[in-house]
Formats: C-alpha cells, sequence, structure tokens
C-alpha cells in the first residue's frame, strides 16, 4: 500500500511540474522582474538605455512599470516622467512565456509632451520589437529597435 501512495505522489510530483507548479525557481508565465532595455537608432548606435520593473497584474494584460531609470543621459525625460505597460500572454505548459509587448513612457515639459512608445514581442526573459519617440524638444525625436532583457 506504501508504494501505491508513493508511486501516486511521485506521478502528481511529475504533473505539477510539467504544468508549471509556480516553484520558486519556475517561469510563472509573466513579465514581473527586473529589466534592462537597450534602444538603438536605424543604423545600430546606441539611442537610449534604462533599467524599470515589471509586474502583470494578476489576469489582466496590463503591466505596472515601476522603477524607471535612464542610464544613458537623455534631456527627454526627467523626474515627472510617466509609464505604462501592456502584455498579451500566450505560451505553453513548460514555462516558455511569449506574446506581444507594449510600453509608453511621456514626461509633460512646458508647452510640449515627449512620449516614447515600444512595441514588440515576448520570447521567455527577452522582449524585442521598435520603438518610436515623438517630442517638440530638439533630439526628442527617433525610432529605432529595442531589446529588454531580464536580469
Amino acid at each position: 500500500m506504501k508504494r501505491i501512495a508513493v508511486a501516486m505522489l511521485v506521478a502528481l510530483g511529475f504533473t505539477l511540474g510539467a504544468c508549471g507548479g509556480g516553484g520558486a525557481g519556475s517561469n510563472s508565465g509573466n513579465v514581473n522582474g527586473n529589466w534592462t532595455a537597450t534602444l538603438t537608432n536605424p543604423d545600430g548606435t546606441p539611442a537610449f538605455a534604462f533599467t524599470t520593473s515589471l509586474h502583470q497584474n494578476s489576469g489582466s494584460s496590463t503591466v505596472n512599470v515601476t522603477t524607471l531609470s535612464f542610464t544613458t543621459a537623455t534631456p527627454c525625460f526627467d523626474s515627472q516622467t510617466s509609464e505604462t505597460g501592456s502584455f498579451m500572454l500566450s505560451g505553453n505548459f513548460s514555462g516558455n512565456v511569449t506574446g506581444a509587448f507594449g510600453m509608453t513612457i511621456s514626461t509633460m515639459f512646458p508647452g510640449t509632451q515627449n512620449i516614447l512608445t515600444l512595441q514588440g514581442s515576448a520570447n521567455n526573459n527577452t522582449i524585442s520589437g521598435t520603438w518610436t519617440l515623438t517630442g517638440a524638444q530638439s533630439g526628442c525625436t527617433g525610432s529605432g529597435n529595442f531589446t529588454l532583457t531580464k536580469m
């Protein structure tokens, strides 16, 4: 009888493990965590870089973006910057996370607003796509490619 019980517990453990059981070391199927971003111009030269924390709201496509900090100097954003994000999750039972990702970073200066928009897709611990920056300030327009990497 003990052998049957042990066999059933082992089988249950394998089943839960295959479904992403949610243990501390497993991929929870979301974008939660700290990320570093590299934005490049169309010619491949660096444009911006920043770090941020993302937290996907349970059962929602909304992502809270916190502790955003530009690691390259930019006159386009200041301490009054606001951030929003979205993530449309898909994946499989092996914990592979994929889906569409969007993020908007904006700041308001007297008489103008600068808006940085990122649109891309997630593939496990990397999000990549394109970015655009619109604004009336000198040097606060552009576009290119970006990569966010989970730290």
